[in-house]
């Protein structure tokens, strides 16, 4: 096969209709780029370009070279640059797992710049389980997830990406609605919906943490993990729930949502192998830097948020239920 050097050294020359100016382009001297179309015409057993004293004119073969053999040039320099792609992150395939509490906005907008900003790489979104996405991190099956509160994990790296403040959920008619802001102590006499600690260990903690600080003990009622996009219980008057400040703009009406007082905060992290992770995790972890830092996502609420709580909190447990509150991944 013809070396694609020698057919843009002649596109050069048939261009330019002169070997100076077109050596002066390539930046080789003139004698060795006479020699390389020689050898080209030789290799194909045609001539190329009709050669006078004073100009230089491509023959009905070279006419048809130029028309297709940039095309050729164009579609090469194309596909070196995909490939390289796949090296540098820019492209190929990224498998991301997200927990439905991500879903709110956190994940959106970071897919949605991923979009934007790197085109060449084709997300595949997963939406599972806090425990499902340590696991698929962990075997390769996925490249990156985003989980609140994940556990410290020896093969897996974690990058947080936000600090998210929590508020109280709770019915529009309820006694602390018309409160700007509700101190987490003033839960004591509530009944908290809240997902069981084996669910997301990290996540309960860090819950049942803010409320130890306060020295609040609400009646814990526990739900398994499945999405319940209008909170029933809460809905219903049976319980509040703790969640983030990015489920306010999307509540059921007839719900509302109030910060906690203290500056709480959960922590939202993007898990990634440390090992063996492939190229594409490099450009998301950038990206993902760049909209939590446009968004302050970092800014701790009050100035000195703590994310992570006191495990153990004994709060009194209702029985449990096997519906699901979207607070529960």
């Amino acid at each position: 096969m013809t070396d694609l050097r020698r057919l843009r050294y002649f596109l050069a020359v048939a261009g330019e209709r002169n070997f100076t100016r077109a050596a002066e382009r390539l930046h080789i001297a003139q004698p060795a780029l006479s020699r390389q179309i020689r050898e080209l015409e030789k290799e194909l057993g045609v001539q190329l370009l009709d050669r006078t004293t004073h100009s230089v004119e491509p023959t009905e073969a070279g006419r048809l070279l130029m028309e297709r053999g940039a095309a050729l040039c164009e579609e090469a320099d194309r596909l070196w640059r995909d490939v390289r792609g796949f090296a540098g992150g820019g492209s190929g395939t990224l498998a991301f797992g997200y927990s439905m509490s991500t879903s709110y906005e956190t994940a959106p907008a970071l897919l949605a710049a991923l979009a934007d900003r790197l085109p060449g790489i084709t997300v595949d979104t997963r939406l599972m389980s806090t425990a499902e996405i340590l696991a698929g991190v962990a075997d390769g099956t996925l490249d990156a997830g985003l989980v609140r509160c994940p556990p410290p994990t020896p093969e897996l790296v974690r990058t947080l990406v936000r600090l998210e403040p929590q508020g109280v959920l709770m019915r529009a008619g309820h006694r602390l609605a018309a409160r700007p802001a509700v101190d987490p102590a003033e839960l004591s006499r509530e009944t908290l919906l809240i997902h069981p600690r084996e669910a997301n260990p990290g996540h309960y903690d860090a819950i049942t943490g803010i409320l130890d600080r306060a020295g609040a003990a609400p009646r814990l009622l526990l739900r398994a993990l499945s999405f319940d996009a209008g909170h029933t219980p809460v809905a219903r008057g049976d319980a509040v729930s703790i969640v983030g400040d990015s489920a306010a703009p999307t509540l059921p009406a007839g719900l509302v949502w109030r910060p906690l007082t203290g500056g709480a905060a959960i922590e939202l992290h993007l898990l990634t192998r440390g090992r063996g992770a492939r190229p594409v995790v490099a450009p998301l972890l950038r990206t993902a830097g760049e909209v939590a830092r446009d968004g302050g996502w970092l800014r701790s609420p009050g100035g000195g948020a703590q994310s992570r709580g006191a495990p153990g909190h004994r709060g009194r447990t209702a029985s449990a239920s096997t519906s699901m509150n979207s607070s529960g991944r």
